[in-house]
């Protein structure tokens, strides 16, 4: 069976070829009807959905392994940023009863900035080892400012 490269702007126009509808592609490919309506209107599709809509048209999912990886890549940093916004937003709220008793009591002042200074750090360090601050990027250009290079 020969391969071919999936483009997602054809998956139409594949459907449409073998005269289905797309109830039928989403139960074949195990996707929502509203999945594949976003795929088929331009938006991007997650790595999951682009093998599963590959093995039903039996079509490679790209012409080369560094789209994947680059897939791959942005959904892990889609996860991280998500992550950083819920405990984010949990530190939000775990603040919001510690803050109204401070304010009844000013004697409670210190219990709150401890918790608060707890969750900065707790925020901090998730931050830096979530996200890449000193990858590749900032490395060519401490090594530029330094030797005066134009990498």
């Amino acid at each position: 069976m020969e391969y071919e490269a999936i483009n997602l702007k054809d998956i139409k126009k594949m459907r449409l070829e073998r005269h289905w509808s797309q109830d039928q592609l989403a139960e074949m490919s195990g996707l929502s009807k509203r999945t594949i309506q976003r795929i088929e209107s331009g938006e991007n599709a997650g790595l999951e959905s682009i093998k599963s809509l590959a093995a039903v048209f039996e079509i490679n999912i790209t012409n080369s392994n560094k789209k994947i990886e680059q897939i791959k890549l942005e959904e892990e940093y889609i996860q991280k940023v998500k992550g950083f916004y819920k405990l984010f937003f949990i530190s939000l709220l775990s603040l919001v009863v510690p803050f109204i008793i401070a304010i009844n009591d000013s004697s409670n002042w210190p219990l709150f900035l401890w918790i608060l200074a707890s969750w900065l750090i707790v925020l901090g360090i998730y931050s830096i080892n979530s996200f890449d601050f000193f990858g590749e990027e900032w490395k060519k250009k401490i090594i530029s400012k330094k030797f005066n290079k134009n990498q």
